[in-house]
C-alpha cells in the first residue's frame, strides 16, 4: 500500500506552517496554532507539529477517529441527536478558542466516503447554521488581520477510490499540486503567488461593472458590486491556484450546467444545473443527490452567490476530480474551469477596510450571509466577458487562461 515518504511529508507541513499560514508569511514566535486532524492522517499531523515548535508556535490540536464501516461517530450522531442537541452550540468554548488562536489548520482525510448516507440532509445543514458562529467569529479576527487559517488533504484509499484512482495516482495528484517534488516547494509557491498577483492587479484596475459568462452550457450574468477586489494566492487553501471575487448577489441572471462532481456532506451530487432570476436560485437539477442540493438551497441565503471563481491552466497541475473540493475547484486541464459558490460571501474581497462595517452594511453591498459555502464546478470551455463603466467590453477569460 502506498504511503508518501517522510521527506515529501515534511515538505509539504513545511509549505503549511512557513508559508500558508500568516498570508504567504508563515508563523511567527509565540503564535497559536489550531491544528484539526483525523487519525489517518497521523504520519502528516505529526510531522505539522514538528514543524510548529520548531517556528516557535504553540499548538492547540483536535485529533480526532476517522469514520469507518465499523465505528461511525458521525452517523451515530445524526441517528441518535434529538433537536436540542442538533442545536447545540457551546458559545464560551468556541469563543474562548477563537479569542487564543492565531491561526487554524484543517487537514482533510475522509476514510469512509460515504459516513452519511442515508441521513436526513435537513439535519446536517441545521447542524451547519447550528456552528455558523464559530466561522462568523474566526471571520471577524481575520478581518482585524489577526488571524489566517489553510486547509490541507492527507489521501486516502477511500477518498483514491471514489476518485477512480490509485492511492499512489492520487498522492501524485497531491505531492504535484502542492510542488512537493522540489526541493524548495515554498519557493515554486512564492513564484506562482507572484504570478497570480500580477493577474489580480490587472482585474482590480478595471472598472468592471457586469460578467457574461458564456458557453456551451452557460449564460450566466454576474454583477460585480461596489467597492469589490479579487483575491486569491494567500495561503488559504493549499493548493490554490484561483482567482475569485464575492459579486453582489442580486445581480446574478441566467443560467449554468456544472460537469463536475461534488462531494460534500458524506454524498455526491453530480449533473448539477442552476437558474437565477432576480438573484436567486429558482430552479435546480441534479442526476444524484437532488434532496441533498435542495436542502443546501434550502439553508437561509443558500439560494445566492457567495463567490465567482477562475483557474487559470497555466498554474494548476491537477489534472484528475479528486472527490474533494480543496482540489476540484483548482483543477486545470485543457480549459481550467469555472466555478461559483452558493452560499456565504468572502469579506475579504471588499475593496476597504472590512472592520469599519456593520452587518448591516454588508447586505447593502450585496455580500451574501450564510451557513453554508458550497462550491459548484464546470471544466467546460468558457469566455468570461467584462462590461466595463462606459459600455465597453473586455474578454478576460479565454480557453482556460485570463487573456
Amino acid at each position: 500500500m502506498y504511503q508518501p515518504s517522510k521527506k515529501i511529508l515534511q515538505r509539504y507541513a513545511d509549505v503549511i506552517v512557513n508559508f500558508a499560514l500568516g498570508g504567504g508569511r508563515g508563523i511567527k514566535k509565540g503564535e497559536v496554532v489550531y491544528l484539526v486532524s483525523y487519525e489517518y492522517a497521523k504520519p502528516f499531523y505529526t510531522e505539522l507539529l514538528s514543524f510548529i515548535t520548531k517556528a516557535g508556535g504553540h499548538t492547540i490540536s483536535s485529533y480526532m477517529p476517522n469514520d469507518d464501516h465499523e465505528f461511525n461517530i458521525s452517523r451515530d450522531f445524526y441517528v441518535n441527536a434529538q433537536d436540542h442537541q442538533i442545536n447545540f452550540f457551546p458559545s464560551k468554548y468556541f469563543r474562548g478558542l477563537v479569542d487564543e488562536i492565531d491561526h487554524y489548520i484543517f487537514i482533510v482525510s475522509d476514510t469512509d466516503m460515504e459516513a452519511l448516507k442515508g441521513i436526513d440532509p435537513k439535519k446536517i445543514m441545521a447542524r451547519s447554521q447550528t456552528m455558523k458562529p464559530f466561522r462568523e467569529w474566526r471571520d471577524e479576527k481575520e478581518n482585524r488581520g489577526r488571524f489566517t487559517w489553510t486547509i490541507a488533504l492527507y489521501g486516502t484509499e477511500a477518498m483514491a477510490k471514489e476518485a477512480g484512482l490509485s492511492k499512489k495516482e492520487y498522492w501524485h495528484q497531491i505531492i504535484e499540486a502542492c510542488f512537493l517534488n522540489s526541493p524548495h516547494p515554498i519557493d515554486k509557491w512564492r513564484g506562482v503567488q507572484k504570478q497570480i498577483s500580477g493577474f489580480k492587479k490587472r482585474l482590480n484596475s478595471l472598472k468592471i461593472e457586469k460578467l457574461l459568462v458564456s458557453g456551451p452550457d452557460a449564460e450566466l450574468w454576474l454583477t460585480l458590486g461596489k467597492r469589490r477586489i479579487w483575491g486569491g494566492g494567500s495561503g488559504r487553501n493549499i493548493p490554490s491556484f484561483e482567482i475569485f471575487t464575492s459579486p453582489d448577489w442580486r445581480g446574478t441572471e441566467g443560467w449554468m450546467k456544472f460537469n463536475q462532481p461534488i462531494y460534500t456532506h458524506g454524498h455526491l451530487i453530480k449533473g448539477v444545473e442552476l437558474k437565477f432570476e432576480k438573484g436567486v436560485v429558482t430552479k435546480a437539477k441534479a442526476t444524484k443527490n437532488q434532496k441533498l442540493l435542495e436542502a443546501i438551497i434550502r439553508t437561509p441565503n443558500g439560494n445566492k452567490v457567495g463567490e465567482f471563481s477562475l483557474t487559470d491552466k497555466r498554474f494548476s497541475k491537477i489534472t484528475k476530480f479528486m472527490a474533494e473540493t480543496l482540489y476540484d475547484e483548482n483543477i486545470g486541464g485543457p480549459n481550467g474551469n469555472t466555478h461559483i459558490a452558493l452560499g456565504d460571501s468572502f469579506h475579504g474581497c471588499y475593496a476597504g477596510n472590512p472592520t469599519k462595517l456593520k452587518k448591516g452594511d454588508w447586505a447593502k453591498l450585496g455580500f451574501n450571509n450564510s451557513a453554508v459555502h458550497q462550491d459548484i464546478i464546470s471544466t467546460a470551455p468558457r469566455i468570461v466577458t467584462a462590461y466595463l463603466k462606459g459600455r465597453k467590453k473586455l474578454t478576460i477569460y479565454k480557453n482556460g487562461m485570463f487573456v
